[in-house]
């Protein structure tokens, strides 16, 4: 992969945390270092090293600024002369600082991580496509999920903004997307030829199996020895369904039934989690919220351990991935690696580009039926059985979701970039 590139920019309203933009934004970013590139950051907030980054507030979806304008621009059809002058004025403030952070660190090439895809900055992805499209600066825009995918951005007063960067159909940008169903939706709404590159895990380096830290996490979790730990790995929003696990972990009739989750409510308000605690106290099960014990690295703090998602996923039993939809998986690839048992409901991505691939997993549509209860007992009890499950999903994953396939997919991207 090496080649006349040499320094490359991220660009994003976050780099920081466990959100699936940040961690392909990490993956993508070991793949390029180990092949000599070297990769800087330009966010409104970042956990990347400070000296590789270029810190911009007002490039945060949180901002007052920004949120403002979502609320200005979301769920009505006009907007007011304020908003545009707002978009206008803080675009203009953005672009002046790409512009500084490209100089800053000579950078060849930028990546815009779903600033050019989903709206949650505006002035942002106007900037980044007006900087583009003056300097021709070669571009990869990776495409984590559109616009168009999420119903609260459907109602809108922004339609000339969103036609023209969400994302923007320029020559020196190579769209890459995550799914099929992106793909050909990118092609049909915008005539963009694009490449699919879907969320990767290191397969080829397996994870530790030790599993001494989990009497500790079990104790906090409130489990006991024998109580089984049914973790669904995401944040709470209601495309995660998480009342489906809910309803798995009360049809189990358990002694402790506790539904362990990973994340927290992020960026769409905690009406949902409320409703979920309201559903699962209704049907005798607990959720136990760990976000605040979960981190980066394992350490001690305060009156406890943190731990991490790696911790997390090895001291579970089973993992509940009931999604109604996901941009393509990435805790389905995490409880994948760490080799565990995956209930997953057939999400529209995971019947094109995974189901395909012949993962043995506990599928359902939409609904625990017996069947899938008697399913997940039989599995639970042959430890024989759930061996050659859960071997079989990662030798499938290391020939389909690797760094490697990354890599590959990436070499030709860059080739194509640098031909100019």
């Amino acid at each position: 992969m090496k080649g006349k590139f040499k320094n490359i920019g991220f660009i994003s309203t976050r780099i920081a945390g466990t959100d699936g933009v940040s961690l392909e934004i990490e993956k993508w970013a070991k793949v390029l270092e180990r092949n000599k590139y070297n990769c800087y950051y330009f966010a409104g907030a970042s956990d990347r090293p400070p000296k590789k980054c270029f810190l911009v507030k007002e490039a945060h979806f949180g901002h007052p600024k920004i949120m403002k304008i979502r609320k200005g621009c979301f769920g009505k059809e006009e907007r007011s002369p304020e908003i545009s002058k707002l978009i206008e004025n803080l675009k203009n403030q953005l672009k002046k600082k790409i512009q500084q952070f490209v100089e800053k660190f000579d950078i060849d090439l930028i990546i815009p991580e779903n600033a050019l895809a989903i709206p949650m900055n505006i002035p942002l992805g106007l900037a980044i496509t007006d900087f583009i499209a003056e300097t021709g600066f070669p571009t990869i825009a990776h495409h984590h999920d559109f616009y168009w995918e999420r119903n609260r951005f459907l109602v809108n007063s922004v339609n000339d903004y969103l036609d023209r960067a969400f994302p923007p159909d320029l020559p020196s940008i190579e769209h890459v997307v995550i799914n099929s169903i992106a793909s050909e939706e990118l092609s049909h709404r915008k005539g963009i030829s694009n490449t699919i590159i879907p969320n990767v895990y290191d397969f080829a380096s397996p994870p530790s199996r030790s599993d001494s830290h989990c009497p500790d996490l079990r104790k906090r979790i409130g489990l006991k020895e024998n109580d089984l730990f049914v973790l669904q790995p995401t944040r709470v929003v209601p495309r995660k369904c998480i009342e489906t696990s809910v309803e798995l972990v009360h049809q189990m009739k358990l002694k402790n039934p506790v539904l362990v989750i990973s994340h927290a409510s992020g960026d769409e308000g905690s009406s949902y989690y409320e409703n979920i605690k309201e559903y699962a106290k209704n049907l005798g099960v607990k959720i136990v919220s760990i976000e605040k014990i979960i981190g980066p690295k394992r350490m001690e703090k305060g009156e406890g351990k943190i731990y991490t998602i790696g911790d997390v996923y090895l001291c579970a039993d089973l993992v509940t991935y009931p999604s109604s939809y996901e941009g393509f998986g990435n805790a389905f690839l995490e409880a994948i690696y760490y080799r565990k048992p995956v209930v997953v409901n057939r999400y529209p991505i995971y019947i094109v580009d995974i189901e395909p691939k012949r993962f043995d997993l506990i599928a359902i549509n939409r609904f625990v039926t017996k069947e899938t209860i008697k399913k997940i007992r039989e599995i639970l009890k042959n430890e024989k059985r759930r061996e050659k499950m859960v071997e079989k999903n990662y030798r499938v994953a290391l020939e389909y979701f690797s760094y490697e396939v990354l890599e590959n997919s990436l070499k030709d991207t860059i080739e194509e970039l640098q031909k100019g």
